[in-house]
């Protein structure tokens, strides 16, 4: 079919925007992944946009000194892949339960969970329910008062109800139970819905830092952003300050290619790129496992 004026016109408007989106969004963190390669005392300057105007990787090795540093990130790490394995795998099961159609009172179960969406006991109570649990001070703080997402669990389940009755009759005619229909026929062929989802729930994990700031003072359990909030916090304190230590002095004057800036920048993309680098694996699923999962009922 032969196009039109008008649509090559709308086409050209509608690809404009969209590159004008993607640079509104990409630029701030490619000129924070320049500023960080680039010398401190050069970025003071100004006008360090688009590349490294003198390439350093002074500012990466300065933040690797810091020991609190290495140990946070394998405290993230630790809580991404035990937080986003738990909370799939219980999130999965409720929702496999919730969404069995001979449940009695599903619809209360399903109204009690839709409430906690939207009201909660607050953050006094909150905190001493987890000092009565005796989770103050442990890694589990960060993993278990969120294992279960209603959110989730609502996408679980109406994927869950989208399947066909024939996979769960098969599996009762060959000898299976609840568990092993779960483990053996639901899961499987539910691999979008889960590779979404799990991607949701290590962001969330990997870019938390409120829950740790509260419940944990022990400096070897505090992950990743919660250091890099107090690196952040701590430089603008210096800046700020108008008197400058003889050791800040030191420093300054014996690593001049290493900034407050460019140390932020630094620890800005230490803490951002491993997550990033995740995206292209799921993306695929993105749109089918999202739709699939919210449209079907």
């Amino acid at each position: 079919m032969k196009r039109s004026l008008e649509d090559n016109i709308i086409d050209i408007v509608v690809y404009a925007i969209l590159l004008l989106l993607a640079v509104v969004t990409l630029y701030p963190f490619w000129n924070s992944l320049v500023i960080s390669f680039n010398a401190g005392n050069d970025t003071a300057a100004g006008g360090v946009t688009l590349w490294p105007r003198e390439f350093t990787l002074e500012n990466y090795k300065y933040v690797f000194k810091d020991a609190r540093l290495i140990n946070a990130l394998w405290v993230t790490v630790a809580r991404t892949v035990t937080g986003t394995f738990l909370s799939i795998l219980f999130t999965s099961m409720f929702a496999y339960g919730m969404s069995r159609r001979g449940l009695l009172g599903k619809k209360f179960y399903m109204i009690l969970c839709v409430i906690t969406m939207y009201f909660s006991g607050g953050l006094i109570p909150s905190y001493l329910l987890i000092k009565d649990l005796h989770l103050m001070d442990t890694f589990w703080v960060m993993i278990i008062p969120g294992l279960i997402s209603v959110w989730n669990m609502i996408i679980f389940r109406t994927f869950f109800l989208g399947l066909p009755d024939g996979l769960e009759e098969s599996a009762r005619i060959d000898g299976c139970n609840h568990i092993n229909t779960f483990f053996r026929i639901v899961m499987p062929v539910s691999g979008p819905v889960i590779a979404t989802l799990s991607l949701f729930t290590a962001v969330g994990h990997w870019n938390s830092w409120f829950d740790a700031s509260i419940y944990i003072s022990n400096q070897k359990l505090l992950p990743l952003q919660v250091i890099l909030n107090q690196t952040i916090q701590s430089i603008l304190s210096f800046e700020a300050s108008t008197t400058i230590s003889a050791t800040k002095q030191e420093f300054l004057q014996n690593a001049q290619s290493v900034t407050h800036k460019s140390i932020v920048m630094a620890t800005t993309m230490v803490a951002t790129i491993p997550i990033v680098m995740v995206y292209p694996f799921v993306q695929k699923y993105f749109v089918k496992g999202v739709l699939v999962g919210s449209l079907k009922e």
